[in-house]
Formats: C-alpha cells, sequence, structure tokens
C-alpha cells in the first residue's frame, strides 16, 4: 500500500447507511402512482444502480417510466437525507488520511449527490466526486474509477476503492484497482473491512 496517493469511496453503503432513505424515496414515487411498496429484491437493486436504472426496474413500460421520471425530477430529495445515516468513522478518517492522501468518491448517485454533500456539511472533504452524472457509463462500468485515475494523473497500482456491492466490485476489477469490500465478506477483494477507521492500519501498516 506503499503507492497508494488516492482513497476512494462509494457513497450508498460505506459512507451512509441509506437503505431506509432509498426506500422511503422510491415508496414515494411509487405511492404517487398508486403502485406497492418496493420488495425486498427491488430494495437490493436500488441501492446499487442509478436512479434512471431504477425507475426502469420498478416501472417497466416506457410509457410509465417516462412519467416516474417526470415527477422524480420534481420531487425533491431533502426531506430524505435526515434518514442517511453517516458512518461515524468517515470524517475523523478523511481528516487523518488528508493532505498525505487526495479522496475522492465514486457512486453511482445522480442529482443528488450534491445535496447529500452539502446537508452532511461534506464540503471540503473531498478532491473529486464523481456521480452518474459525470460519466457516460455508471458501475459496473470502470468509467467512474478511471475518471478518477485520469483526473489526479496518476496509475491504477495508486487508487484504493472501498466499496460494498457487486457493482463495486466489478467496476475496481476492470480500472485495475485496489478494490477494499467493506461490510460484504462475499466479495471478491484485495482486503474486506467492517469499519472505515481500518483504512489507517492498511496504510499505515
Amino acid at each position: 500500500m506503499r503507492d497508494i496517493k488516492v482513497v476512494a469511496f462509494d457513497c450508498d453503503g460505506v459512507m451512509f447507511d441509506t437503505v431506509k432513505a432509498n426506500t422511503a424515496y422510491y415508496n414515494q414515487i411509487l405511492k404517487h402512482f398508486g403502485r406497492p411498496a418496493m420488495t425486498a429484491e427491488q430494495i437490493a437493486y436500488s441501492h446499487m444502480h442509478t436512479a434512471d436504472q431504477s425507475i426502469a426496474k420498478l416501472f417497466e413500460d416506457e410509457k410509465s417510466i417516462q412519467a416516474a421520471q417526470a415527477f422524480r425530477k420534481k420531487m425533491s430529495y431533502l426531506p430524505f437525507i435526515d434518514d442517511m445515516v453517516i458512518a461515524p468513522d468517515l470524517k475523523p478518517l478523511i481528516q487523518r488520511l488528508r493532505p498525505r492522501y487526495k479522496t475522492a468518491v465514486a457512486t453511482n448517485r445522480s442529482d443528488t449527490m450534491d445535496r447529500v454533500i452539502t446537508e452532511h456539511n461534506l464540503e471540503g472533504y473531498f478532491d473529486l466526486v464523481v456521480s452518474a452524472c459525470d460519466v457516460k457509463r455508471p458501475k459496473p462500468y470502470p468509467d467512474p474509477l478511471l475518471k478518477i485515475l485520469e483526473f489526479f494523473k496518476i496509475d491504477a497500482g495508486n487508487l484504493i476503492y472501498i466499496g460494498d456491492s457487486q457493482l463495486d466490485e466489478e467496476a475496481a476489477r476492470a480500472a485495475g484497482v485496489i478494490f477494499i469490500a467493506y461490510q460484504n465478506t462475499a466479495l471478491s477483494a484485495a482486503l474486506h473491512i467492517t469499519r472505515l477507521n481500518e483504512i489507517e492500519n492498511i496504510l499505515w501498516a
């Protein structure tokens, strides 16, 4: 780990526990159109995928998807941000990492990410935030991680990516970066952690 220059984080499931927030968000959209609440399988899907992909999964036919998207884009995510539970180690970890390391986010969130950063007072904590809005192909494609490599002008071996899902694993593998799995032992990773503060021991071992 001596060559690491940048530490990148996934958002949902790593920086935040967002299951409650995301479930309430999509359930409100479904309720507006008279549809039943999300199933466990739909909740798991929306945890990893973009909002566009999640809406397509929930509504299926093109006419319904377009109507749901139009409603979603008018609906504020702000009421749901309070239900996002920030990882207790996140801010202290980043404060200790910097300025020795650069920090970044690679997430499949889209137009809600800026508000999440603002409302949780995370401005200035990350040198780069890459959302689904910033790339042509979100995870599991490597594009978000490749954008980080390009931005910092570093090699794949200089970046570690902390994620919790199969999409994170696939994106990291495709980009060739070092993947650290967070609270998910089913994933194939260089290392597995259960708390973010373990990153310090990994980097300074």
